[in-house]
């Protein structure tokens, strides 16, 4: 049976995160899609575009908006709703869950501390499966989640396979004996720091790491832990010349009953299929990731590009928009790790657009948006992303727009442009952080500019390297003074307030560089030249 039943999905997600408060239609309702949805796609009308998603997570909506919204659903084809409802406030609002009843619509209540990058990737794990039914240990189609019941069944406990990062990938269901780690795993979280130190104590993950054996993990009263068994997932190396790689870890936590005789030889077994689960996931994932960097220009020419766009399932025509993001020089952005940036941009990009795209190349993350509907509601994303990863992760992004991109052919082009005015814009002054390369014209043309300057140094002016190296050696501030005159456009009094001087007082120091440099400072010419040599060093690459 190739479907996926509303009942079955809770069943995979567990009773630790989900839980059906309403179900008006019964949890047989068959569901195949699911995307991430905020309060201003509510509010824009969300439910009026297609496809039509089956499951809504409603991700940061206030609690006022989600019950106002299901009971306009009430009133709409049921065609034209979701079907399933995922929310972190149903559980405290009765009147969110009469409204679902009235629309029609499921509502299940998310564990306040569950994450949404968690479960959102979990819940299309499930959508994606091919088979519900009771497929046998060793069936070729078994994914991780039918893995876990089905080691769990034969080895009587209750099973969690995390990856290398230690990350929940699959789990059986939980019964009232789940302890507060594994609680803690399926939500999310790192689970407590008294017990983490202890199992290092103890050797279990070195032994994890150097070993296929299972390994046997006591109950703990003080630290409030139940029986475990605990083996890694390895993946032997073809000519086993080199060590195994890594995979993750399955653990088996003791439930109501006593483990079976057996378990530790159906963990064993468990993780050589993970291990082929997972690797080839993983194989997958980086062919993927190829493909999507090639599509960006990242890995050469002689792309087929109709071959990549069908492969990654992106529409042959526009219009697309390709966005590029990076850090303002000199943020100090404790998210230092790219990796954490590209997951939570790509997780924001597929709740504004389920076909959208994402990569990171070198220090930069480019999203690709097919078939946008709006320039105006491109830009808000992007600003509203911009400002919620200053407000979530104190990063500081500035961000680049390319608009009307025809066909898959152009985002290499398209990136190429992002590129310019994120080099040209990286130290303005104007306050705008995210621009398009028509507003920001004069940036990137003038950056672009110095760059060529700074590329041929027979057009770099000693003159001017004689007034760096007399500040330097006198304690001047003469730079200062004459960087001051050009801006404020030669006014003398503007300038001098600028430096905070007498007016006197920067006629004699513009006097001094006057005859240190030996230019005219009344003459435009030389206050061009001079201009774009003082901007010389302050634009230079790598800043």
């Amino acid at each position: 049976m190739d479907v996926v039943t509303l009942g079955a999905l809770l069943d995979a997600l567990d009773s630790a995160v989900v839980g059906l408060l309403e179900a008006p239609t019964g949890d047989d309702v068959v569901v195949t899609t699911a995307e991430l949805v905020d309060g201003d796609e509510l509010v824009a009308g969300r439910n009026a575009r297609t496809p039509l998603s089956d499951v809504y997570l409603l991700v940061g909506v206030h609690e006022d908006d989600a019950v106002t919204w299901l009971h306009s659903l009430g009133s709409t084809a049921p065609e034209a709703r979701p079907k399933v409802v995922m929310t972190k406030h149903a559980a405290r609002r009765s009147s969110m869950a009469a409204a679902a009843r009235r629309a029609g619509v499921a509502l299940v209540a998310v564990h306040p501390d569950a994450r949404w990058n968690q479960l959102f990737p979990l819940i299309q794990r499930v959508l994606r499966r091919t088979r519900v039914g009771d497929p046998d240990l060793l069936a070729a189609e078994t994914d991780l989640f039918d893995l876990a019941r089905i080691t769990a069944d034969n080895a009587s406990g209750m099973v969690s396979i995390e990856d290398v990062h230690s990350h929940v990938l699959a789990y059986s269901a939980s019964d009232e004996t789940a302890d507060e780690l594994r609680t803690l795993s399926i939500l999310g979280r790192e689970g407590p720091q008294d017990y983490l130190r202890a199992l290092r104590d103890w050797g279990v993950f070195d032994r994890l790491r150097d070993s296929d054996d299972v390994v046997d993990i006591p109950p703990h009263d003080e630290l409030g832990t139940e029986h475990r068994l605990a083996v890694s997932i390895r993946q032997p190396s073809l000519d086993g010349t080199l060590p195994p790689r890594n995979l993750g870890t399955i653990w088996l936590q003791q439930g109501n009953t006593a483990f079976s005789d057996d378990a530790a030889d159906v963990l064993r077994g468990a993780s050589a299929i993970a291990a082929t689960l997972i690797s080839r996931t993983l194989d997958a994932s980086t062919t993927h990731g190829v493909l999507i960097q090639r599509l960006f220009g990242a890995r050469g020419t002689g792309v087929d590009v109709p071959s990549i766009a069908s492969a990654l399932g992106l529409p042959v025509d526009g219009p697309g928009a390709v966005i590029g993001f990076a850090l303002v020089p000199g943020s100090s952005a404790p998210v230092a790790d790219l990796a954490t940036m590209g997951s939570a941009l790509r997780l924001h990009a597929s709740a504004f657009r389920r076909d959208s795209i994402a990569t990171i190349v070198d220090e930069r993350a480019y999203v690709l948006l097919p078939r946008y509907s709006s320039p105006t509601a491109v830009t808000a994303w992007t600003r509203q992303l911009v400002a919620h990863f200053e407000t979530r992760y104190r990063a500081v992004l500035h961000a680049a727009i390319a608009l009307d991109i025809e066909h898959p052919g152009r985002v290499a082009a398209a990136r190429t442009e992002v590129d310019r005015v994120l080099n040209g814009t990286a130290t303005s002054t104007t306050g705008t952080r995210v621009t398009t390369l028509a507003e920001s014209m004069t940036a990137v043309l003038l950056g672009e500019s110095l760059t060529v300057l700074h590329s041929h140094p027979e057009l770099h002016d000693p003159r001017v390297q004689a007034l760096f190296e007399y500040d330097e050696n006198k304690g001047s501030s003469l730079r200062q003074s004459v960087e001051a005159f050009l801006y404020e456009h030669g006014d003398v009094r503007a300038a001098a307030r600028r430096v905070q001087v007498h007016p006197n007082t920067l006629r004699y120091r513009l006097r001094r560089v006057e005859q240190i440099v030996g230019i005219d400072l009344s003459d435009r010419a030389d206050r061009l030249l001079l201009e774009l040599q003082l901007a010389l060093p302050r634009n230079s690459p790598g800043r």
